[in-house]
């Protein structure tokens, strides 16, 4: 990626959150917040991801067998 094209991404997201409305952003962060409630959210922000991948390959083994 060129330098410009980062430069315009950049202004366009910056100009895309200038025209949202303040009232909207607030409700996007909230249902933000809400949709990072789930056990894998935690478990992968406290521990990383490698209990994660042990859970993955502990499942993927049983359904093998």
């Amino acid at each position: 990626m060129s330098t410009n094209d980062y430069v315009k991404y950049l202004t366009q997201q910056i100009v895309k959150f200038m025209d949202t409305p303040k009232e909207t952003r607030k409700q996007q962060r909230e249902e933000k917040k809400l949709g990072e409630t789930s056990s894998t959210f935690y478990t992968n922000r406290w521990f990383g991801v490698l209990p994660f991948s042990i859970k993955l390959f502990v499942k993927k083994r049983k359904n093998d067998e």
